[in-house]
């Protein structure tokens, strides 16, 4: 049975979207960081004998899980295309981070940080390093007139199923806890995240193909090695020998160090100006709303404007958001909703910049049966910006104090991203019909 649009497939594919993006929202953009915010305020961490505010604590703890990707995907990534058996891997880190996140829980206060850290860290892996493998499958099972609505679509579940579990959040929080329990029912939502993940990724796994092996796939551990460095090589001598592509990869890059950091920053820069944690949670789900209806608006434009105009008006947008954020003065009555028209701004092109620059890279991929190794290049890339991006925006709240100059920093990356993006040539567009 062919894979390539099979229904089957790609709704499996896209609902492991719906899985997992309960982790990115409830505990990379909202409720953990709140939690940990409210645990750690008014203290600092002390590690390896040196005293560090927590926030920048936080930053350089998601830095290292980054390193450890960067690390090891591209090897890992390159033996599940030798082996054929990417599934296993993209399971194997679902698995992993979602028991990690389930972990959170025992995050009582600030005496176990150190376990909140790794625990952090290790979901932080797990979930990244699954969609390592999970992206390589798009080129697979979608043509390449279907893989913009594809990625759009997934996407699109993804917010859905993560505005479901942050709403069951907000009420847990808000309407069942009371001053007592409050803790226990934040760090219970951890919980429920983690079983969230876990339990509706079974799905994705029970449906999507385990791929087939190369011929000299089976073999020694060591040989395993040597074929996968062979395969890395000659991945990069083909990435690097596209100059489109690697123009591409650059803007990508770019504005990637900007956008995931925003996202993974998000709650404390509204923290800073005076927000509750019901403000920020409310916020961010009505942000998810939009982003679902941004998703599948930009993916719509690129059949009438290309792939590259969509993408140089969403990083616009992005950079108007960043510089103001920087403008917020939490002293100024209309601070609240200043905050949430940026939020605003940032829900239209929020998911079409992630879901076209996803559609994009695998549209200006060669034919290959090694989509894994190449998509493994594309999440270092990806990791390397978040990396750069924590890291900057942990030394300017060390050196400052304060969140919001870093939002500033990060409108300059998307400023050289929309450079490189000037020097795309255009995507011949593909009829949809």
């Amino acid at each position: 049975m062919t894979i390539l649009n099979n229904p089957t497939t790609t709704r499996a594919w896209a609902f492991y979207d719906w899985a997992n993006s309960a982790y990115a929202l409830v505990i990379n953009s909202t409720i953990f960081p709140i939690y940990y915010a409210a645990v750690t305020k008014g203290q600092e961490v002390t590690i390896a004998g040196m005293s560090l505010e927590p926030k920048a604590v936080f930053g350089y703890s998601l830095t290292l899980s980054f390193l450890i990707l960067v690390l090891m995907s591209p090897v890992l990534s390159a033996i599940a295309d030798n082996r054929g058996n990417k599934r296993s891997f993209m399971k194997f880190f679902c698995t992993v981070g979602s028991l990690a996140c389930m972990g959170l829980f025992f995050f009582t206060d600030a005496s176990n940080i150190g376990l909140c850290l790794l625990l952090n860290i290790i979901a932080s892996i797990g979930f990244y390093g699954s969609l390592v493998f999970y992206n390589a499958y798009l080129p697979e099972i979608a043509s390449k007139d279907k893989q913009d609505a594809l990625s759009a679509r997934g996407f699109s579940l993804g917010y859905a199923g993560s505005m479901l579990i942050l709403i069951l959040s907000l009420v847990l929080i808000q309407f069942v806890a009371n001053d007592e329990n409050r803790s226990f029912y934040t760090r219970l939502c951890f919980l429920l995240t983690g079983i969230w993940w876990l339990g509706f990724a079974q799905y994705s796994f029970a449906k999507l193909p385990r791929g087939t092996a190369k011929a000299d796939g089976v073999g020694s551990f060591k040989g395993l090695l040597v074929s996968a460095f062979g395969g890395i090589r000659h991945t990069a001598h083909e990435l690097f020998g596209t100059p489109n592509l690697n123009i591409f990869l650059g803007a990508f890059f770019f504005y990637s160090v900007g956008m995931q950091t925003i996202f993974l920053m998000a709650t404390f820069i509204g923290d800073e100006i005076g927000l509750t944690s019901g403000q920020l949670i409310t916020t961010i789900l009505f942000l998810q709303i939009e982003a679902i209806i941004g998703a599948q608006l930009l993916s719509r434009l690129s059949v009438k404007i290309g792939n590259r105009s969509v993408l140089m008006i969403a990083v616009g947008f992005w950079i108007i958001a960043c510089v103001a954020i920087f403008f917020l003065d939490k002293d100024n009555p209309n601070v609240r909703y200043q905050f949430y028209a940026i939020a605003a701004l940032v829900g239209l092109v929020m998911g079409g910049l992630q879901s076209m620059s996803r559609s994009t890279y695998s549209k200006l991929l060669p034919a290959t049966d090694e989509n894994t190794t190449f998509f493994s290049f594309y999440d270092v890339l990806e990791k390397l910006a978040i990396v750069v991006g924590t890291l900057t925006y942990s030394l300017i709240i060390e050196r400052t104090g304060q969140v919001k100059p870093s939002a500033l920093a990060m409108a300059g990356f998307f400023v050289i991203g929309l450079l490189f993006l000037f020097r795309l040539r255009r995507l011949q567009q593909v009829s949809a019909a």
